[in-house]
């Protein structure tokens, strides 16, 4: 039989003599139990080395579209299902010629990443990266880690712990899903609004949640029986409210009295910006009721995916045996270094120039909101953190001014989806970690090009 097999030199030779046969069996082109040509024969015909082909050949069979009879050669399989084949089409990258050159993003979320010291970290990394460090490091996470973050709660966040409570986690997600599975998928309350990624967990595992509404004292105590609440006091996610320290104590109380367990998410305390720190639900626990949530991935780098939790010593030991096959999920090395920069001074350094200039691009915001955008727009929720909620005039609903931010090269989020009940429509989420207050100006100041020229 005659096959056509048109050679180039943008692959292997033996990949396009596979692909055109394959190719030509799935089509129905050559029929079931067909004699294919001989490998010399085909060699001869394409002008190519004979092993060239025997390996399109041996490809072939190893995936079931040929199979060989002793001595006599080659033959087609029988596909036996009734299926038409399709092949796809090669996809060809095109330029999206519709969007902004540039792009300002004011996604939550973000870090300005070009501040980080990147010299440092790598010096200190070399110095980790040796033989003795190649093993895994143990579930629970490297004691020094631990240690170091232990002792770094205490003095910065009032929260008193032994390293042996502290668990490290590759990201929120995770440690959030192991808690949830350690505590048998019982109903867990969140607040309402609250932090999109929980829920997507609780829906994931088939867990039912209950919102817990906010008032202006931040989350309100569970009206319905549930064996875990998530919490965000220090700064509410995403509406920036400070749990007031009465309602912490409600908390704490209603906690014992249910026989629950709050999980107190602290997950950018360090950016405060009006009055003291303040101080964690853990520091006011005498019950061991709160389970301590904390993360690396706003003072350091997201990337690094790094955060822990802490564990009340109650738990401790059936948190332990629940866990008991786990491996970490944190490599070892970045966890060493992470120490490292602990021990040394360089976090506390690191911490008090990021705390200055995430303070100097709030400020940057916040004035250039009032001046290009004018007092139609109220700023909310500034009091700490990498973002701010943007109040929209009536005449602006999110999706709109999302649209219109996307045309002109500008990125914020959407506030909605961290609802479940009675949607804002007029609000917006501004993230101010990532662009320089060159960029914040000039973004507000776009903004307010195509946003303020909507009419009623």
């Amino acid at each position: 039989m005659e096959i056509q097999i048109l050679l180039n030199n943008d692959k292997t030779k033996y990949s396009q003599i596979y692909e055109q046969l394959k190719q030509a069996i799935l089509e129905r082109k050559l029929a079931s139990h067909t004699k294919l040509p001989s490998k010399r024969r085909l060699a001869e015909m394409l002008n190519i080395s004979v092993i060239t082909v025997q390996i399109a050949y041996e490809q072939l069979q190893s995936e079931g579209y040929c199979y060989t009879i002793q001595r006599q050669g080659y033959y087609v399989s029988e596909i036996e299902e009734e299926w038409n084949y399709k092949r796809k089409e090669d996809i060809i990258a095109r330029k999206d010629t519709s969007k902004p050159e540039q792009i300002i993003n004011f996604k939550n979320g973000q870090v300005d990443a070009a501040v980080f010291p990147y010299k440092l970290w790598n010096r200190l990394y070399r110095r980790e990266l040796i033989e003795k460090n190649v093993n895994s490091a143990t579930w629970q996470g490297e004691y020094l880690l631990r240690e170091q973050l232990s002792g770094y709660l205490q003095q910065a966040r009032g929260l008193s712990c032994d390293p042996d409570q502290v668990y490290i986690y590759s990201g929120f997600q995770q440690q959030l899903m192991n808690v949830c599975l350690f505590f048998k998928r019982g109903t867990v309350g969140m607040e309402e609004p609250g932090f999109i990624r929980a829920r997507s967990v609780f829906e994931q595992l088939h867990i039912p949640y209950h919102a817990v509404p906010l008032d202006e004292e931040g989350c309100c105590v569970p009206n319905i029986q549930i064996k875990l609440l998530y919490t965000t006091p220090a700064h509410q996610y995403p509406t920036g409210t400070i749990m007031s320290v009465t309602r912490r104590i409600e908390l704490i109380q209603w906690a014992r009295k249910q026989d629950a367990y709050i999980i107190e998410d602290d997950y950018d305390s360090e950016f405060r910006y009006k009055g003291a720190p303040i101080a964690t639900l853990s520091h006011l626990d005498s019950s061991d009721r709160i389970i301590y949530f904390g993360t690396l991935s706003k003072t350091l780098l997201p990337s690094l995916r790094m955060s822990y939790i802490v564990i009340p010593k109650s738990l401790q030991l059936d948190f332990e045996r629940f866990n008991t096959f786990q491996k970490s999920t944190v490599s070892k090395i970045d966890q060493l270094v992470v120490a490292k920069f602990f021990q040394e001074g360089h976090y506390s350094s690191h911490i008090a120039k990021m705390r200055t200039l995430y303070r100097n691009k709030r400020s940057c915001l916040i004035e250039n909101i009032n001046k290009c955008l004018g007092a139609e727009y109220k700023v909310i929720g500034d009091a700490a953190g990498l973002h701010v909620i943007l109040q929209l005039p009536q005449r602006l609903n999110e999706s709109i001014a999302i649209k219109l931010a996307k045309s002109i090269g500008v990125e914020i989020d959407a506030i909605s989806p961290m609802y479940q009940h009675q949607k804002p429509s007029n609000q917006v989420i501004i993230g101010y970690g990532e662009p320089s207050m060159e960029k914040i100006q000039r973004g507000i100041n776009l903004l307010a090009s195509v946003w303020n020229k909507v009419k009623v």
